[in-house]
């Protein structure tokens, strides 16, 4: 039977999402293609091998519209022989795009592929593909009458149904800073990011960490999503949700390069981890964000292992009442949980979110000495992916 390998996953630094951001200047197809040119050097594989890159994007529009995988392909140099496709799964994207990847090496279809993802949203703002849009048609505001929420509203509905105080959420988001803040100093985030030039500054750190966070800081932010209207219509919302406690805004790309065992050994590759498992779920849309509870409890049964067996975790924080309402159901050790820091200071550029959490989690698993690794994710609409790969 084929299994599917990790031979190296890289990622380029996360900038901040905004106009003037370290990697604003950077048109999202170059900021992509360097993530894949840094992997093919990096592994030293001939690019006319590569079967297909298969890469994710939320804000399929503009600069990313046009299945921008292809493009991201021939920016980085690879031939026009290699083919390309981009998937959408929300901020599954690239998660979603490894597991694809995975699944046809598994199946025979593929031996070596690109999985990545790109989200540049300084230049690309959020929402930029539905806002105006009326893209849930009549037959799901029929099935929910009282009307679908923001993914804002759906954190603190999350944060109210667990009760998350906000001094819990301010406690995790400070400790995310301080996590990453230290990986950073420690270099251990120096062998998964790529840096790159832009205007010949060399952009080569994280942009929103911010080493300095405290609760108390934390604690002077106003609630990012109360309004006249959501108050209305949950006037039992104490509104906990600030945009210290959510990830950031973020320019970002990251790549992973798949093959099956026997490939890489016929190439003279030493795979790093194996795709152990896959899941992906739906749940509710209301909650929108709840889905990692029922996609991490899937995989472990697929994959025949419990909590216990999990060396480190890395779960998404779109939101810090996401991880921690996940916490609350799974019974996890926080202290596996993003061991280096999570979204809420690295930052959450959508589409290639999924694979820089791949590459952050095998660097723990590596620094730590640790067999399994579990990665999920929440995404809009109410799905969630989750994957176990085991270090080799």
């Amino acid at each position: 039977m084929r299994d599917a390998v990790i031979v190296d996953a890289v990622r380029t630094p996360i900038g901040k999402g905004k106009p003037g951001g370290a990697l604003s200047g950077v048109h999202p197809v170059d900021l992509h293609a360097h993530a894949i040119r840094s992997l093919i050097e990096r592994t030293g594989i001939d690019p006319a091998v590569v079967d297909d890159v298969i890469s994710g994007a939320v804000g399929q529009i503009g600069e990313q519209s046009g299945n921008t995988a292809r493009w991201a392909a021939l920016s980085a140099g690879l031939p026009e022989s290699v083919p390309a496709v981009t998937v959408d799964r929300q901020c599954g994207s690239s998660q979603q795009a490894i597991h694809f990847a995975a699944q046809g090496v598994i199946a025979g279809a593929y031996d070596v592929v690109i999985a990545s993802g790109i989200e540049s949203m300084s230049r690309i703002p959020i929402g930029s593909q539905t806002v105006g849009k009326d893209f849930l048609g009549p037959g799901v505001a029929a099935r929910y009458p009282e009307g679908l929420v923001p993914q804002g509203i759906s954190a603190e509905l999350i944060a109210r149904r667990w009760n998350l105080s906000r001094e819990q959420l301010d406690a995790f988001a400070a400790e995310s800073h301080r996590r990453a803040a230290t990986a950073w100093a420690e270099g251990r985030f120096a062998a998964e990011v790529a840096p790159l030039k832009v205007d010949a500054v060399e952009v080569n750190g994280d942009e929103s960490v911010r080493p300095g966070t405290t609760v108390e800081v934390l604690a002077g932010l106003k609630p990012a999503f109360r309004s006249d209207f959501w108050q209305q219509r949950f006037p039992d919302l104490d509104w906990r949700v600030t945009a210290g406690n959510s990830s950031p805004i973020n320019d970002g790309s990251a790549a992973v390069l798949i093959t099956s065992s026997e490939t890489a050994a016929r190439l003279g590759l030493k795979p790093r981890a194996r795709l152990h498992s896959f899941a992906v779920v739906g749940d509710d849309p209301l909650y929108m964000l709840t889905g990692v509870i029922p996609a991490t409890r899937k995989v472990l049964d697929r994959a025949g292992l419990t909590l216990a067996d999990i060396d480190a975790f890395e779960v998404n924080e779109a939101f810090a009442s996401v991880v921690l309402a996940w916490q609350a159901e799974t019974g996890a050790d926080l202290s596996r949980v993003n061991v280096n820091g999570g979204a809420t200071a690295i930052g959450h550029p959508l589409g290639a979110s999924g694979a820089r959490l791949m590459t952050t989690l095998l660097g723990v698993l590596e620094q730590t000495g640790g067999r399994y690794g579990l990665q999920t994710m929440c995404e809009a609409g109410g799905l969630a992916n989750a994957t176990i790969i085991e270090r080799l």
